[in-house]
C-alpha cells in the first residue's frame, strides 16, 4: 500500500455545533465557477471569477495557473500570471484516492504533462468573492498534497504544511488544515488572487500521477469550512483507525506469547515470536503516528519503517516459524536470517531519498536490486520453513500453515501487489487493505493456537 508516505499542523480545539450547523453541514456544496478569457496575452485582459457564498463553501477547482519552479514575486496579486498553464483541480464522480479513500482526489502535475519533476511549483487563481456583508471567511488547505505547501492570499502568507526556513523544507504527513481570511484581505466584489507554493519530494517520484495538489481547496463561511475541516478529519482518523486496532491486538498477542514461556522454558519459540509481533506491532502504529500527528518527518518515517522496521520484521518472523517448529537446523537459520537481514538494512538506507541526486544512479539501481532478491530469498526461506516444519511436526504443522499463509500475506505485500494481486478495497468508502484484511485473520488464528498451546501445558501440569 502507499500508503505515505505520505507530509507542523495544529490540532484545533473541538468546538460544538448547533442543529442550524449540522443542517448547514449537509447543504456543503462544492461549486467551482473559475473561468479565465480564451487565449489572453495580456493581465489587464485576464476576467476574476465571481463567488458567490452564503451559508456554504465553494471547492476551488480552477483552473489554477500554474507554473513549475519558484520566485517569491508569485504571490504578488499584481503579478501577470496570463503565459502560465492553466491546470484543473476538477476530479471525477466519486473520485478518491488509492489508500484511505479521500474523495476529489485528482492526478497531480506528473500526470498533467510534467512526468519526473519534483521541486517546486505555483498556483494561482483569481477570484471575486461575493458574500454576506460582515461575513467571516476562511479556507482549507488541500488535504492531499505532494509534499508540502504554503498559502498566499493577496501576497500575504496564511500558513501551510512543512517547514519552509531552508532551501529543501522539512516535511510531515499533509492533514486538513483551516486558514482565517483577514477581511483587509478578501473584500467582498473586490478581486483576490489565492497562490499556493508547493515543494514535492523525490519520495513522491515513485507515483507516476504524483506531484502537487490532489484535492482542491475550498473557500466559504468559517463556520461551514470548520465544518467541512472536521469532515475531512474524520476521513483521515477513519483511515488509519485500523492499524492502531490491528497494533493493538499484534501488542496483546505478544503478551500473550511471553505467558506462555514461562510454562516451556526449554526451547526459545515464544521469545522470537513474542519480538514478532512487537515489530509488526510498532510497524502498523507508526502508520497512524505519522500521518495523525506533526512530530515525525517524513525522513524519520522512512528511517523507522522502512530502513529498520520492515527488515527487521522479515528477520524476526522466518525466525519465530522455524522456532515455533523447532527446526534442527535452526543454528544455520539465525545465521542466515541476520546476514540477509542486515544486507537489507543497508541497502535500504542507500535507496532513500536522503540520497536522491547524491550517489550515482547505479549505487541506486543496485541497491533496488539487492532489495528485490533478498526479499524473494525471504520468500523461498519462508516456505522451505514451512515445508520442513510439516515434515518434522506432521499435524501441528499443517494446522500452523494458514497463519504462515496470513501473515506472509502481510510482510510480501508488495510481491503480491506486482503480480497483479488486488490490494485494497473501500467499503463504506474507506480504504481497507489486504494486508489488515489477512492480519485480521491471523490474529484470530495465532490466539486459537496459542490457546491450544496454553491447554496442552494445563493438561501436562494436571497429569500424575
Amino acid at each position: 500500500m502507499t500508503e505515505t508516505p505520505g507530509h507542523s499542523r495544529r490540532t484545533r480545539k473541538s468546538q460544538k455545533y448547533s442543529r442550524k450547523h449540522i443542517w448547514q453541514c449537509g447543504l456543503v456544496v462544492g461549486v467551482a465557477v473559475l473561468a479565465m478569457l480564451h487565449p489572453v496575452h495580456s493581465f489587464a485582459t485576464s476576467a476574476p471569477a465571481r463567488i458567490t457564498l452564503g451559508q456554504s463553501v465553494v471547492k476551488l477547482y480552477g483552473p489554477w495557473k500554474f507554473h513549475t519552479g519558484d520566485d517569491a514575486a508569485w504571490a504578488d496579486p499584481d503579478f501577470d500570471d496570463s503565459a502560465w498553464e492553466s491546470l484543473e483541480l476538477t476530479p471525477p464522480t466519486g473520485a478518491h484516492d488509492d489508500d484511505v479513500g479521500l474523495t476529489g482526489y485528482v492526478p497531480g502535475w506528473g500526470g498533467n504533462g510534467h512526468p519526473g519533476y519534483s521541486g517546486y511549483a505555483w498556483y494561482r487563481l483569481r477570484i471575486t468573492v461575493v458574500a454576506p456583508p460582515g461575513a467571516a471567511l476562511s479556507l482549507t488547505g488541500p488535504p492531499a498534497v505532494d509534499s508540502a505547501y504554503q498559502v498566499f492570499v493577496n501576497g500575504r502568507l496564511l500558513g501551510g504544511s512543512g517547514r519552509f526556513s531552508a532551501q529543501t523544507p522539512v516535511v510531515f504527513s499533509i492533514q486538513p488544515r483551516v486558514f482565517a481570511i483577514p477581511r483587509e484581505l478578501l473584500r467582498v466584489n473586490q478581486s483576490a488572487v489565492i497562490a499556493l507554493r508547493i515543494w514535492m519530494g523525490p519520495w513522491d517520484l515513485g507515483d507516476p500521477g504524483g506531484g502537487g495538489i490532489h484535492i482542491a481547496p475550498a473557500l466559504g463561511e468559517s463556520n461551514s469550512i470548520d465544518m467541512l475541516y472536521l469532515m475531512q478529519w474524520l476521513q483521515t482518523v477513519r483511515g488509519y483507525v485500523v492499524e492502531v486496532v490491528e497494533a493493538a491486538f499484534f501488542a496483546l498477542l505478544a503478551v500473550m506469547t511471553c505467558g506462555l514461556n514461562l510454562f516451556d522454558r526449554s526451547n526459545r519459540p515464544y521469545r522470537w515470536l513474542a519480538a514478532a509481533l512487537v515489530l509488526t506491532a510498532l510497524f502498523r502504529a507508526n502508520q497512524a503516528a505519522f500521518f495523525w500527528g506533526q512530530f515525525e518527518t517524513v525522513h524519520a518515517f522512512e528511517l523507522i519503517s522502512v530502513v529498520l522496521l520492515v527488515p527487521f520484521c522479515l528477520g524476526a518472523w522466518t525466525l519465530a516459524w522455524s522456532a515455533w517448529f523447532q527446526l534442527r537446523e535452526m543454528k544455520r537459520i539465525v545465521g542466515a536470517v541476520g546476514t540477509l537481514t542486515l544486507v537489507y538494512v543497508l541497502a535500504q538506507v542507500l535507496t532513500r531519498s536522503w540520497f536522491h541526486g547524491i550517489l550515482p544512479h547505479w549505487i541506486a539501481m543496485t541497491c533496488h536490486f539487492i532489495v528485490t532478491l533478498i526479499r524473494i530469498l525471504f520468500v523461498l526461506l519462508t516456505a522451505l520453513i514451512t515445508y520442513y516444519g510439516i515434515r518434522q511436526r506432521g499435524r501441528e504443522g499443517w494446522i500452523t500453515m494458514p497463519a504462515i499463509v496470513l501473515i506472509s500475506i502481510g510482510q510480501f505485500a508488495q510481491e503480491l501487489s506486482e503480480i497483479g494481486i488486488r490490494g485494497i478495497w473501500f467499503p463504506f468508502g474507506t480504504g481497507v487493505s489486504r494486508t489488515q484484511f489477512a492480519y485480521a485473520a491471523f490474529d484470530v488464528i495465532l490466539f486459537l493456537l496459542l490457546l491450544h498451546r496454553l491447554r496442552l501445558f494445563a493438561q501436562r501440569l494436571r497429569s500424575p
